[in-house]
């Protein structure tokens, strides 16, 4: 869910008012608009003034560098929004790493629908609970809901080596990011 300080913005100006050495531009929230078509008439209409304006976006928040350049939008940057917006934040931050950092969206030319659907197979949750260790927190939360220990003698329970088991799965399996854990596969 979106709110004014996490809202996607960006800063529009045009090469030429830059080139003759102003800033002049405005911010444009991308949440009063429903596509790219709609956004660049407001940008167009509001520098106006300019023949033929070239647009440069000059600053940008909330916005994933993948999706926007200098003088670009990705063509699903309003379709990404609308999904990530009926997300709650730490899921929404976790798909945004989904995406860049692990199956590199959208310059791997994937669907978004399919990343979405890979990112759903993928997300375990979000571990930064009282242990401090993420891919610990996982690991006991793993154990226990696969059973794995459940019919073991209680002198092996004891002994059990969480921390090497831990080592294991995320040497081979599992991948952590900001407290984030997705399966590798």
């Amino acid at each position: 869910m979106k709110t004014s300080e996490n809202a996607p913005k960006i800063y529009v100006g045009t090469y030429g008012q830059y080139n003759n050495g102003s800033l002049f531009g405005k911010w444009f929230d991308l949440s009063d608009y429903s596509d790219n078509e709609e956004f660049y008439k407001d940008c167009y209409e509001y520098h106006r003034n300019e023949f033929l304006p070239e647009l440069m976006f000059q600053d940008w928040e909330c916005i994933p560098d993948s999706l926007i350049s200098e003088c670009s939008l990705h063509g699903d940057i309003f379709k990404y929004f609308e999904l990530t917006d009926k997300m709650d934040l730490e899921r929404a931050e976790a798909f945004e790493i989904y995406c860049s950092r692990i199956v590199s969206w959208p310059s791997n030319g994937n669907d978004l629908e399919e990343i979405q659907q890979g990112f759903e197979e993928s997300y375990q949750g979000t571990f930064s609970g009282s242990m401090k260790d993420p891919k610990l927190e996982f690991t006991y939360q793993y154990i226990e809901e696969t059973g794995m220990l459940i019919n073991a003698p209680d002198i092996l329970v004891r002994y059990f080596d969480y921390e090497a088991f831990s080592r294991d799965l995320f040497l081979e399996g599992y991948s952590e990011y900001d407290g984030h854990i997705f399966a590798d596969y």
